[in-house]
């Protein structure tokens, strides 16, 4: 069973490309410092990579 990654947005999305906007808000997240819980699947690893630099990740 996969553990789930709880991910913070930590830098804003103005200013950012539009793949990278969709990609945080496929993710869920909206505004600034929002938190989610997500599953630890390639996909979801292949999203934080796309904004790595926008988001903090932890297990």
């Amino acid at each position: 069973m996969s553990a789930g990654l709880k991910i913070t947005l930590i830098k804003s999305q103005i200013g950012a490309p539009t793949a990278q906007k969709a990609v945080l808000n496929g993710m869920g997240l909206n505004k600034l410092n929002k938190t989610v819980v997500l599953k630890n699947t390639p996909e979801i690893v292949g999203m934080i990579a796309k904004v790595s630099h926008m988001v903090k990740v932890e297990e």
